[in-house]
């Protein structure tokens, strides 16, 4: 039964909408908590999962010279987190860190960093790559910058900081793999009665891996016909316009609050 504006509102905004989400198991409760706040019906299957770099030692050897570096860059909650944990592994001083301006990629990562104490000095206004270089590009020059990312991510920040007279090292803090199982649990999902309308996409990660999940471009498109993706931002919804998967849905704030709202202004116009 469809739901007239004044039932939806009373309801939820998402009232019985099945959303499929894909973030990482460990972040994934904020979302599908957001989204069953408004009503939507919501499957968690993980397509990524966030782990330790096989190595340790580029990491360890970068916290081990904080005090040679002029900035720090962190481009996601996983790399701060993981940042910390490396530093209470190696029972390293936190003081390097005060030394150095720090740059956040988003609120969120601002927020890790701020409740330990760690005063950020930059937050880009789109929280992307590509910001984080025109926020940087000026103040980096002659300067010594670390990067800690994912292992995977895009060469933008540091390409174009070092083009800019920047000294940039970049260390892999964490690496994103496919969790075990997640195909079946996809297919499962998928193949239901509660098929979704909706399937979210938090970051590039969870967009390759779900097509590869699927065997690839051509049988994504197929599974996912009639499922209107719903992505975070603009370089994830590129890499599912590389993929053939055109976003129907995109956050104008690159946040996850940014992306159930985007879901919910997608709903009230269908």
């Amino acid at each position: 039964m469809d739901l007239g504006p004044k039932s939806m509102s009373a309801a939820g905004e998402l009232a019985g909408l099945p959303i499929l989400v894909t973030r990482a198991q460990h972040q994934s409760g904020v979302l599908a908590g957001m989204l069953r706040e408004r009503g939507a019906v919501v499957e968690e299957v993980p397509t990524i999962e966030i782990r330790p770099p096989a190595d340790f030692s580029d990491m360890d050897a970068a916290l081990g010279r904080m005090a040679e570096y002029d900035w720090l860059i962190l481009t996601s909650v996983n790399g701060a987190e993981a940042m910390f944990g490396r530093l209470n592994q190696l029972a390293l001083p936190r003081a390097g860190l005060s030394r150095m301006q720090v740059c956040a990629i988003g609120p969120a990562t601002r927020r890790s960093l701020e409740k330990r104490g760690i005063e950020v000095a930059v937050v880009p206004g789109r929280y992307v790559a590509e910001s984080v270089v025109e926020a940087l590009r000026g103040r980096a020059r002659g300067k010594r910058v670390l990067l800690l990312r994912a292992r995977e991510a895009r060469d933008v920040i540091p390409r174009e900081l070092r083009e800019a007279g920047a000294q940039v090292d970049v260390v892999a803090a964490y690496e994103t793999l496919v969790p075990a199982g997640a195909r079946g649990r996809l297919m499962d999902v998928l193949g239901s009665a509660a098929r979704p309308r909706v399937i979210t996409f938090t970051s590039s990660s969870t967009a390759r891996h779900l097509v590869a999940l699927l065997g690839g471009r051509a049988a994504a498109r197929e599974q996912l016909q009639g499922i209107t993706p719903a992505s975070i931002g603009p370089v994830t919804s590129a890499t599912l316009r590389e993929a053939g998967l055109e976003p129907g849905i995109e956050a104008a704030e690159f946040t996850i609050t940014g992306l159930v709202e985007a879901i919910c202004d997608w709903r009230m116009k269908l």
